[in-house]
């Protein structure tokens, strides 16, 4: 039997998504909880891996298990071993030929940014954070020169394992509510940090340090050191996969809705 399991979680005690020797992960936490659930060794896949301090609202993942338990079983028995920063939303059952990772269209990221004089507190390193007042207009514009699919080279990490950097970047919609600024993006794929690059490019060109044309000519020198430094990883969110609807996978959970 094959399980898919919607999980949210706060990176933030985290060393990121994938196991490590230290046992400090989410991963290591989910498949402690899920043995210790069914009395049985399982194994997960998730559908993106996410970075130490990287949160996620809607990260899916499968395993293939022998035990026998309803959906809402899942949910209560596992929750019941995982400590209170991670958290299973949902549960189902899925075809043998459903792959969390595979079977996705896209995915989904947001970044909450928080501009203000003074440095966050009640939502310290849930948000990140800037000094500087933004140009919203400029950043949009920027944006616009990024979208589709590109080498984005500029936007890669020095230790990415992906085969390849073209990527189809689909959706960057950048909103503000009070003194918070949410970024979302959408695509086929994303390599490793490219959120966190675009972002750094981003304010750059929003503080006024760069026109919004230089993101073209960022992506176009396929080259890191073209680009902004790495921006923090405490406001990004993986909002979560998008699959073919015959799955039946939920596009969202409620913890989507927490943010601003």
């Amino acid at each position: 039997m094959r399980i898919a399991l919607g999980i949210s979680y706060s990176g933030q005690a985290y060393q990121g998504w994938q196991s490590q020797a230290s046992g400090q992960t989410v991963q290591d936490r989910l498949e402690a909880a899920l043995s210790e659930f069914t009395q049985q060794r399982v194994s997960t896949l998730c559908a993106g891996r996410t970075d130490a301090g990287v949160h996620a609202l809607m990260q899916v993942v499968h395993f293939d298990t022998a035990a026998l338990r309803d959906p809402n079983s899942w949910v209560r028995g596992t929750n019941a071993n995982l400590p209170k920063d991670i958290a299973v939303e949902w549960a189902q059952e899925v075809p043998a030929d459903f792959h969390c990772r595979a079977s996705a269209t896209s995915r989904r990221y947001a970044y909450v940014l928080r501009q203000s004089e003074v440095r966050p507190t009640v939502d310290a390193l849930r948000v990140g954070w800037t000094f500087y007042a933004l140009d919203g207009q400029a950043m949009r514009e920027a944006a616009q020169y990024i979208l589709g699919e590109h080498d984005f080279s500029s936007f890669r990490a020095s230790q990415c394992q992906a085969l390849s950097p073209v990527k189809d970047l689909r959706e960057i919609s950048i909103t503000q509510r009070g003194a918070y600024w949410r970024f979302e993006f959408e695509a086929n794929a994303f390599l490793h940090h490219m959120i966190r690059n675009i972002m750094g490019c981003l304010l750059q060109i929003g503080q006024g340090k760069h026109p919004p044309s230089w993101m073209y000519e960022v992506l176009m020198a396929r080259d890191r050191n073209a680009a902004a430094p790495t921006f923090s990883p405490f406001g990004l969110y993986f909002l979560g996969p998008r699959y073919p609807s015959h799955f039946g996978i939920p596009d969202r959970t409620p913890a989507y809705d927490w943010l601003p």
